[in-house]
């Protein structure tokens, strides 16, 4: 479905699985090009120690490059299907503090996707995200694997 940069941020906003673990978008960039994020330290995702909880920082990272990837390419008229394939986490430092990362995708890598996606019909690469507190160290590191798939490929035989 396409939808616009401001209803998608609205609508993560308010997405259940976001909305109670206090994970706020803050920006979804023009042309779904990156978003910024944050978590939101509450009693609803404190742990025992009173840090963030390693799974509220996991459900973060976890749908925004499926997400962007996304709306960049029904945006330029293709029919595609994206998810997170697979995701790794390092946890660095304990979330203290409100968290917040920053996503940005290049046009590089569009460009990267698009042509595999013309060429292989199946985009999958793995894509870092670091989290940081208010004092700008990195709390965690995310690699997200990213899965693209272009539904009007067809493989031609040569």
């Amino acid at each position: 479905m396409v939808v616009t940069e401001r209803l998608s941020k609205w609508g993560m906003r308010f997405y259940p699985p976001l909305f109670f673990q206090r994970i706020w978008v803050v920006n979804i960039d023009q042309g779904f090009r990156g978003v910024t994020v944050n978590i939101n330290k509450s009693f609803f995702n404190r742990n025992y120690n009173n840090s963030i909880f390693g799974g509220t920082i996991f459900a973060a990272a976890d749908p925004f490059y499926p997400l962007l990837f996304h709306q960049i390419f029904v945006h330029k008229g293709y029919n595609v299907i994206a998810w997170s394939k697979s995701s790794e986490i390092q946890f660095l430092k304990a979330g203290f503090t409100k968290l917040q990362f920053k996503i940005h995708i290049s046009d590089d890598e569009v460009a990267e996707a698009e042509h595999v996606l013309n060429t292989g019909g199946k985009y999958i690469k793995s894509h870092p995200i670091d989290i940081y507190n208010t004092n700008g160290d990195v709390c965690a590191t995310v690699n997200n694997e990213v899965y693209l798939r272009n539904l009007d490929f067809v493989e031609t035989e040569q």
